[in-house]
């Protein structure tokens, strides 16, 4: 076999597996248009080969102008695909001027069938016979056909339309792109428009040898759309392997939210969607079927607890995004669900929110502890008011007394005057006024003893923390008398108010103050007092202190004091520290115990000041 259907072959045989490649690939990914027109072109190059080495070959003049005639319909199948493969592939480009090499292209064909034999001689008369790769080859020879100017145009065309489009690739920054496959079709292009009218107009006696430029060209790009089918390829399979990771990820997850029993919901702020997981629409009473919307769902959301809701909602779309609240659900059957929800809202570049995530999880279970526990708290902080009252009870028996056998002496006073003709009815006014009086100091230790022994929930209030700790003095300074221990009060001018419960507080203070003078009674020390304080601490809060003279706590005990059932009494239960700690931190305060330098121990605790003040 000669060496030039050798070469040509091979050629033609490289651009078909070429286009074969790529058209499988085109095949399974029918948005790679890319690869289709490549395809396309290559499979138009093997055709052109196989029209040269047909016209190398010929007998006569009619066969070869027929086959050169012919030969047109490849190079247009060749050209037109490769402007379009060069405007995808590179992404740049001027359309008019593709439009231009195509137009023109299309013109030259139209003119190959309807002037002379063909695009390129009006008229071949004889064919002529070179030495090309040591064979004798036909060449054609005759009358030129002036309308091929117009094809040489279209190559002219074709070339200035890549150069452009290569250039803007590598201004954009796609540099390799342009350099390999631009940059090779400029080149074949350009040899191409050289090579076409120095042969058929005669200038150079040498066979049309176009479509091995083509080939050259075809390779290239063939290896290019090669590597990226292979990378293609290869993120494919990373992106399964992926995706085989990210399935397990994603059962993973779903057993862990199903077995914590959590429901998400995300909300699309810009389509206006809500999705959310079947244990979400069980929490909240959902079928699966129906169509999610935010009325419905704050429909479903305790009446109470709705304008809660959407200011949580708002504040976190205002604020950092996140959000964290406790609400009740109502069911339409009635039944009332605690629902625990925390979340996140996504922004977009603006800051505007586009996206709100969240979980859910049902805790009523918590929710019932939670009160079961405060009520528990409540009966033991009653029962702990009780036992003060037990301790008080001889001085409250006497502070009572007083009063009541003052307004018997004073009663008996009245009627012996009545008695009498003319009764001193000044006299007998003021007799009642002392009675009512001492009435009044009765009324009032019964009042704080009814106050303190009354079972009741946590309720804040304006409270001023001076008269709060004035009226505590009050009810215990019989019982200190008694005991022989000096109370010692000192409040600062002008004390601010607090938000509280004052039975609550009375009990903490009468506990600490119990607690100093029983300490005073086991140091059997000679300075037997107590001082309470009340002062303001920093701006934001009030500082209550009671201060004894016993022997202190000792430093390895100092930090049980306030462990529930932990005492260093012999007959103590250890709660009235920990119930004091509990309401104190229910107050949002502070409290704590210290020995002083002088001997004996201070506890302390603060109180936040109310946004509002009684004492004004």
């Amino acid at each position: 076999m000669s060496p030039i259907t050798i070469i040509w072959s091979m050629n033609a045989s490289a651009c078909l597996t070429l286009a074969g490649i790529n058209f499988l690939f085109w095949c399974r990914n029918h948005k790679a248009w890319a690869n289709l027109l490549f395809s396309l072109s290559a499979t138009s190059t093997a055709s052109f080969a196989f029209c040269e080495l047909w016209m190398m070959r010929a007998d006569t003049p009619a066969e070869f102008a027929t086959v050169l005639k012919w030969a047109h319909v490849a190079v247009w199948l060749v050209l037109v695909p490769l402007v379009w493969f060069a405007w995808l592939y590179l992404k740049a480009g001027r359309l008019w001027l593709a439009w231009t090499a195509c137009g023109l292209r299309t013109l030259a064909l139209l003119l190959n069938f309807q002037t002379g034999q063909n695009l390129n001689y009006r008229e071949i008369t004889h064919l002529g016979h070179v030495r090309f790769l040591g064979e004798s080859v036909a060449i054609a020879e005759g009358v030129p056909n002036p309308w091929m100017l117009v094809g040489h145009l279209s190559l002219v065309a074709w070339l200035i339309f890549t150069a452009d489009a290569s250039v803007a690739a590598w201004r954009r920054g796609d540099r390799h792109r342009a350099l390999t496959v631009g940059g090779s079709m400029v080149f074949f292009a350009l040899i191409s428009s050289i090579q076409a009218p120095l042969v058929f107009w005669g200038i150079v006696r040498v066979p049309m040898s176009a479509s091995l430029f083509f080939t050259g060209m075809v390779v290239v790009m063939g290896y290019e759309l090669g590597s990226e089918m292979l990378r293609a390829s290869q993120l494919d399979r990373e992106l399964q392997k992926s995706e085989a990771g990210l399935h397990e990820a994603e059962e993973r997850m779903r057993l862990a939210v199903e077995g914590a029993e959590f429901g998400i919901w995300i909300r699309d702020l810009v389509r206006n969607e809500i999705w959310a997981t079947d244990k979400w629409r069980k929490l909240f009473g959902f079928p699966e079927t129906q169509r999610l919307e935010l009325d419905k769902i704050l429909e479903r959301i305790h009446s109470e607890d709705r304008d809660t809701f959407r200011s949580i909602l708002k504040n976190a779309a205002e604020g950092d995004g996140s959000y964290e609240t406790e609400y009740r659900v109502v069911f339409p059957s009635g039944e009332v669900r605690w629902i625990g929800s925390h979340g996140r809202v996504e922004f977009d570049g603006t800051g505007k929110p586009i996206l709100v995530r969240g979980v859910s999880n049902d805790i009523t279970a918590r929710k019932e502890a939670e009160q079961e526990t405060q009520s528990l708290r409540r009966e033991i902080a009653h029962v702990g008011r009780v036992t003060m009252m037990g301790q008080l009870a001889s001085a409250l028996a006497h502070e009572i007394n007083q009063p009541l056998g003052a307004i018997l002496r004073n009663a008996e006073a009245a009627e012996l005057f009545l008695q009498e003709p003319s009764p001193d009815l000044e006299e007998i006014r003021a007799i009642l006024a002392d009675i009512r009086k001492d009435d009044q100091r009765a009324g009032s230790v019964i009042d704080r003893m009814r106050g303190l022994l009354k079972r009741q929930n946590l309720e804040k209030r304006l409270v001023n923390a001076g008269e709060l700790v004035g009226d505590v003095v009050a009810l215990v300074r019989s019982d200190a008398a008694v005991r022989h221990v000096k109370l010692e009060l000192a409040v600062a001018d002008h004390l601010p108010a607090v938000c509280g419960d004052a039975v609550h507080l009375q009990q903490v203070l009468l506990n600490l103050i119990f607690n100093g003078m029983d300490a005073i009674d086991e140091a059997k020390s000679g300075d037997r007092r107590v001082s309470v304080t009340a002062s303001i601490n920093g701006a934001q809060a009030v500082e209550i202190a009671v201060s004894d003279s016993g022997h202190g706590i000792p430093a390895d005990k100092l930090t049980h004091i306030f462990d529930p059932f932990f005492t260093t009494k012999p007959k103590g239960m250890g709660m009235g520290l920990p119930i004091s700690r509990t309401i104190i931190e229910a107050h949002s305060g502070r409290i704590w115990a210290e020995n002083r330098p002088e001997g004996g121990a201070s506890f302390r605790f603060t109180l936040p000041i109310a946004k509002e003040d009684v004492t004004k």
